[in-house]
């Protein structure tokens, strides 16, 4: 069995859905397939605890495609951006600074979302687009590209003919691999735990990032939990201590968790199961091939730092449905996509090499270096300028 659209997209994660939504929102023919079908609860086998912040470039890309209204109600806004370096000889903050966004903006830096509920509420959002059509369970098994086409096959036996392969397929993408791209990978030997707690001390809408040595250790807020404050953390390790951290019982783990977190939300308290991830950089060589794109994990893999990893999926997107709405007589052509990779690739490698320096700057553990990271933090932020600079950057303003 054939079908036939203009998007086939490779990849149901929150790149892809979104995807989806924006494309067939722009009245695009769209088939979005992914092999493991979504999981959208909270306290499931499976799910996913890590969060998403979607910064201040993404909010009118999401109302436009549909989905803005179905988030805002659980969405936590992100008002500071605070750095901590805790690297003395004691876990306990010595430099502390707060880059606030009504400094550059009336708006908050972004909203903090979890990556489960997105998920529900994409696949919603989906359902009511009736030239969208979903496919969980369903993966892609080989590519067929021609000038005028690609045709993609389906792990079901069937196939798609279609305009545009979009590979949002992930670090390990198979559609980038059956187009013949390489990748760059950089290995740091980390994992990251993610798990939401709960402290008596509220947040205040402060997104907090500590750093000691081993990665930093990230809270990002979250909506209120069974009555308490509650945050999103993210702890970047040395593999074999994450490993370790993993195994402790929850009441060791509350305690060390505690600790690394200098005490300054109280006491944390688990209010999740922990999961672990492996931390890497990737980028592809390029960021297209005949009749495909890539975009998201496929293209671009960076530590999460800054809130950087699904933001540049999402310039990805904007570039792409630009292109795409300026001529849809060539949606998918040679034309298309030497300019999507020419807008987005020189970017791209810029924010995987600056990440990189900043993850591993967050992972010294010679003292002379971590008092010379704490320096900089300060010399950076007494200049305003140079402080607007950063923000502007970090959120992915020109």
């Amino acid at each position: 069995m054939t079908d036939s659209c203009d998007i086939l997209i490779s990849g149901g994660g929150i790149a892809g859905l979104t995807a989806a939504a924006v494309f067939g929102t722009a009245g695009f023919d769209v088939i979005c397939v992914d092999p493991t079908p979504p999981i959208t609860e909270r306290d499931v086998d499976g799910s996913d605890l890590r969060t998403t912040a979607f910064l201040q470039p993404a909010h009118g890309l999401l109302e436009q495609c549909g989905l803005w209204g179905r988030l805002d109600a659980h969405a936590a806004p992100l008002q500071i951006m605070r750095i901590v370096d805790a690297g003395g000889d004691v876990p306990e903050p010595r430099v502390v600074r707060d880059f606030n966004a009504a400094d550059i903006s009336d708006q908050p830096f972004g909203w903090n979302l979890p990556n489960w509920l997105l998920r529900r509420e994409m696949v919603a959002r989906l359902a009511d687009l009736p030239n969208v059509d979903f496919r969980p369970g369903t993966g892609t098994t080989s590519l067929f590209t021609r000038t005028a086409e690609a045709r993609v096959g389906l792990s079901d036996g069937s196939r798609v003919r279609c305009k545009l392969v979009l590979a949002a397929d992930g670090r390990n993408s198979p559609m980038r691999e059956a187009a013949g791209i390489s990748v760059h990978t950089t290995r740091y030997g980390q994992k990251a735990l993610a798990f939401a707690v709960t402290h008596p001390i509220p947040h205040d809408n402060v997104s907090t990032e500590i750093h000691r040595f081993g990665g930093p250790f990230t809270l990002v807020p979250l909506p209120d939990w069974q009555g308490q404050p509650s945050s999103a953390i993210v702890w970047m390790e040395r593999g074999p201590k994450a490993i370790d951290l993993l195994n402790l019982e929850p009441e060791a783990f509350e305690a060390a968790m505690t600790e690394r977190s200098c005490g300054l939300f109280g006491p944390l308290k688990l209010a999740s199961r922990r999961t672990i991830w492996p931390i890497i950089s990737q980028s592809a060589e390029r960021l297209s091939g005949e009749r495909i794109a890539l975009m998201a994990e496929a293209a671009h893999v960076v530590p999460p730092i800054g809130a950087q990893g699904l933001n540049m999926s999402l310039g990805d997107l904007r570039c792409l449905l630009d292109l795409a709405q300026a001529r849809p007589e060539g949606l998918g052509d040679a034309q298309m996509l030497d300019a999507y990779h020419k807008a987005r690739h020189t970017e791209v490698e810029m924010r995987v090499k600056g990440i990189d320096l900043l993850n591993r700057a967050s992972m010294i553990e010679a003292r002379p270096l971590r008092d010379a990271r704490a320096m900089g933090l300060s010399a950076l932020y007494s200049l305003p300028p140079v402080r607007k600079t950063l923000m502007q950057m970090g959120l992915g303003v020109r």
